[in-house]
């Protein structure tokens, strides 16, 4: 989706309104400063309104969110009933920033329609979101955890769900969420239109969709585990011990102004933030142990630039909506390649440039290589100057001193270890989320 903008100048044989969207829609849409669809929106909102399953891959910032608002909106819009609101459509989503983020982008694109919507998620008080569904709403939007929990207690009905949208389906089944999706199923009518979008396309995903969708059309807008064109990325290789000394260096000197920093832990997030705001930096901490109300208020401070630095781990990450996001930052690589994609895909959105940096440390370079792999391209690795990192033993290496990691993985690999391989990826996810998926 193009914004109005002399920079944004180019040749499209497509507009919102050969997509066959209603009046009331475009006028959402122009308003919101919109003219031109995304790949993904082209090729998956005539779908939708044909009423096909469709299974959607695009990298995060492509617009996939409004891809299946716009036409589900629509198509709910000549179904409403004139007597009362049942949910007519979910849409789930792993965590309480993306069900924010999607919430408002419902409300937003319904503004001139006669439709009703709301959010539930984990972290707050279920009162307020009970009295709200009791009232009736068209959409809800929620996380499967927060949602179960209202089902148990009798607050709402799935029972006339017309549309189901799985949004993120790939770090719902990172969190796993696949027992609370599959329950959540069988309590919606077996005939309706389902919609699953993820950033990744993985052999999980596709099992996860044959389950669920009737006949679906695959849309892929971009390659599978690909980043975004405009994503100038940079690995600056530094000890471990000199990574905050680096990085106060870079955001200092540089006047970085919105900056987004993602650690592989909680308490690694937190122990950076203090040290930041040591250095007279301010920065906020984002993660699955904040309450909702300190993870809102970050947010909001994090895109009005009151805080500068939003440090975040990668639970957070997939909520995190901030137009024009200059840098982003890997203090710590993750141990999970795909995810490398997901955090730089917060900057260089809906086509606008952006900087994403990895700062690395020698037992960190294995994550590189898997990264490079997945993305088939090398990484611009460089030293910044009076950083050079004095250790270069790298663990498992040839003629190294040190012990190879436990979970260190061999550069030369049997044929047939990709599926043990690629177990032992997902059991690292699991371990990592385990915590947050409760919270949700």
């Amino acid at each position: 989706m193009t914004k109005r903008s002399p920079s944004h100048f180019k040749i499209h044989f497509m507009s919102f309104k050969s997509l066959g969207l209603n009046n009331a829609l475009l006028k959402a849409v122009e308003k919101q400063g919109y003219d031109t669809p995304s790949p993904i929106q082209e090729k998956a909102i005539p779908l939708i309104l044909e009423g096909k399953d469709v299974l959607a891959s695009a990298q995060t910032g492509t617009g996939k969110t409004a891809g299946f608002t716009l036409p589900m909106l629509q198509l709910l819009d000549g179904t409403r009933h004139p007597k009362f609101r049942p949910i007519r459509a979910l849409v789930l989503t792993p965590t309480r920033e993306l069900a924010a983020q999607v919430y408002d982008n419902v409300r937003e694109y319904g503004a001139f329609l006669n439709m009703k919507s709301t959010v539930v998620f984990g972290g707050v008080k279920a009162k307020a979101q009970i009295a709200t569904i009791r009232q009736g709403v068209d959409v809800l939007v929620a996380t499967p955890g927060r949602l179960l929990d209202l089902e148990n207690q009798g607050a709402l009905s799935l029972k006339r769900v017309e549309i189901l949208v799985l949004d993120e389906a790939d770090r719902m089944l990172d969190m796993g969420f696949l027992r609370d999706i599959k329950k959540i199923m069988s309590l919606m009518p077996s005939k309706r239109q389902n919609l699953l979008f993820s950033a990744t396309f993985s052999r999980e995903i596709k099992e996860l969709a044959s389950g669920i969708l009737r006949n679906p059309v695959l849309v892929e807008a971009t390659p599978e585990n690909s980043t975004a064109e405009k994503v100038s990325q940079k690995v600056y290789r530094v000890d471990k011990g000199q990574k905050t000394a680096l990085l106060t260096k870079l955001i200092s000197e540089g006047n970085w102004k919105q900056v987004l920093i993602f650690t592989r832990t909680k308490h690694g997030a937190n122990k950076l933030t203090k040290k930041l705001l040591e250095s007279k930096i301010s920065a906020a901490a984002i993660h699955g142990n904040k309450s909702q109300g300190a993870r809102t208020k970050a947010l909001a401070g994090f895109k009005n630039n009151d805080i500068r630095v939003l440090v975040a781990t990668d639970i957070a990450a997939r909520g995190l909506d901030i137009p024009l996001l200059p840098h982003v930052i890997n203090y710590e690589l993750p141990n999970v390649p795909e995810d490398y994609v997901h955090r730089i895909g917060r900057t260089g959105r809906a086509g606008a440039e952006g900087e994403a940096l990895s700062l690395v440390c020698i037992e960190e370079m294995e994550y590189v290589r898997q990264i490079e792999k997945l993305l088939k391209q090398k990484l611009d690795t460089q030293v910044f100057e009076g950083f050079e990192p004095k250790n270069n033993d790298e663990p498992g290496k040839p003629n190294s001193k040190k012990p190879q990691r436990k979970n260190h993985q061999p550069k030369k690999r049997k044929e047939n270890s990709s599926n043990s391989n690629n177990s032992q990826s997902r059991n690292r996810r699991r371990k990592d989320n385990r915590s947050s998926r409760r919270s949700n």
